[in-house]
């Protein structure tokens, strides 16, 4: 592939695109302004560009934004430059954008996912802090990009530019799917059960960073455990603290009583599992008995089965709290994802064919650590459901700050080496190994 000269090129842009993109940081189901100039560059170059709910099943989404808010975070994107015409479809929170390039020549169909959120975090204002320096740290507030995912973006707008110039090379169908809400793992679902998935021989997903070194890649990263979000709300009666405490229902104990309770669900022997509630909130003032309360909690599990019990225990758990304080316990799902391991076949490909890449010093075929959590996984189950290949490769680099850190940033060189691998995998995707029933499980 004599695709060098291209992508060196194509540095300036990457450089412009991702701290663009990090200046401008949107969270979860309010990426309008990035999928509006996403889906711009993707018509421009001349794919099929699909956006909104034609890609985003309604009833399938999770955790999304209150209507004002949403409301809020459009208006706000079209002061910050959003491509207006595209804002009508993406209204409401459905950010999604795929493109689709025909190459005219028979072969697989070849998805690349990568996702467009932000965190809800507050980005450091240090002077250490290469953003906040150099004039690309996030203007909105309460949104920063510390996981890379303008990264992500970028390169996917990368691998488009490439495959346009390498079209008469490639074969089969390529199609790049831009994924909202990632955090949380509330994106992806809603993608699947819109169809986006059903007609992918081969999945990759990326991610970079994520503790590998830089010039190291991992074919398949196996160790993202299942989650299930939930935010639970407790409703009791309130009462006047002094004068008659015991006609309330105090809202407050109960979620008190369930936030122990749940830490203390046994972990599990089959194999990883984790359970954290992450907010307690409740009352409104000293001397009235709290009325209603809110948890914000999650369960994980190194398999989906694991966490589904993690799941069922802590239902268990907040019914009981609630019984023991005569209140009401309602809650609903926030965020959730499987597990799925990578496809071997695609895996051992993968490693077979990167080493010696510009920017690859070390192939590493799988990583097996268990670590936190992510959407791409419900999007690799669904295809190797029907019959395809999947799997999930993690691109070195070295990084300011951790992951979710309020200095996160990452070194830009693993954009155009993320871009060249990638590429080169979609010059050999018609290879006999890969075609699709060919895996062996």
């Amino acid at each position: 592939m004599r695709a060098g000269p291209a992508i060196e090129a194509l540095r300036p842009q990457l450089k412009a695109w991702r701290r663009d993109f990090h200046h401008h940081a949107e969270s979860g189901w309010v990426e309008f302004r990035t999928a509006s100039i996403v889906a711009e560059e993707l018509e421009r170059l001349g794919y099929d560009v699909s956006v909104g709910r034609e890609v985003i099943d309604a009833d399938s989404r999770m955790g999304v934004p209150e209507p004002e808010v949403l409301a809020q975070a459009l208006e706000r994107a079209r002061d910050q430059g959003a491509v207006a015409r595209w804002l009508p479809a993406l209204a409401g929170g459905y950010t999604g954008v795929v493109a689709n390039l025909e190459t005219g020549r028979p072969g697989p169909v070849l998805a690349y996912r990568v996702d467009l959120d932000a965190l809800d975090l507050q980005e450091s204002g240090d002077g250490h802090h290469r953003p906040a320096r150099e004039g690309f740290a996030s203007c909105n507030a309460g949104m920063m990009h510390a996981c890379g995912h303008d990264g992500h973006t970028t390169i996917g707008l990368g691998l488009a530019r490439l495959f346009i110039e390498l079209k008469a090379q490639l074969s089969g169908r390529i199609k790049l799917i831009f994924q909202p809400a990632e955090e949380g793992v509330r994106g992806a679902r809603s993608m699947v059960e819109a169809g986006v998935l059903d007609d992918v021989d081969l999945f990759i997903a990326t991610h970079i960073g994520t503790g590998v070194a830089k010039g190291t890649v991992v074919c398949g990263h196996n160790g993202y455990l299942a989650t299930t979000k939930l935010d639970v709300t407790f409703t009791g009666v309130p009462a006047h603290a002094g004068a008659n405490p015991e006609s309330g229902n105090n809202a407050l104990l109960a979620a008190a009583q369930a936030a122990l309770g749940l830490h203390a669900i046994p972990r599990h022997s089959a194999g990883a599992s984790r359970i954290n509630v992450g907010v307690l909130s409740a009352g409104s003032g000293r001397n009235v008995v709290p009325g209603t309360a809110t948890l914000k909690l999650e369960t994980r599990g190194e398999t989906s089965e694991i966490d589904e019990e993690m799941q069922r225990r802590a239902l268990a758990v907040l019914r009981g709290a609630a019984a023991m304080q005569g209140v009401e316990m309602a809650y609903r799902l926030a965020g959730e994802a499987r597990n799925c391991e990578p496809s071997p076949a695609l895996v051992d490909f993968i490693h077979s064919h990167i080493a010696g890449l510009p920017g690859i010093d070390n192939v590493v075929a799988t990583e097996n650590r268990p670590s936190g959590s992510e959407d791409a996984t419900t999007m690799m189950q669904r295809v190797r459901e029907r019959g395809g290949l999947a799997t999930y490769m993690v691109f070195g680099t070295e990084l300011a700050a951790g992951h979710h850190h309020q200095c996160f940033d990452f070194d830009e060189d693993v954009l155009p080496v993320a871009i060249h691998t990638l590429a080169y995998l979609a010059l050999q995707a018609d290879a006999p190994a890969l075609r699709r029933h060919s895996e062996k499980s």
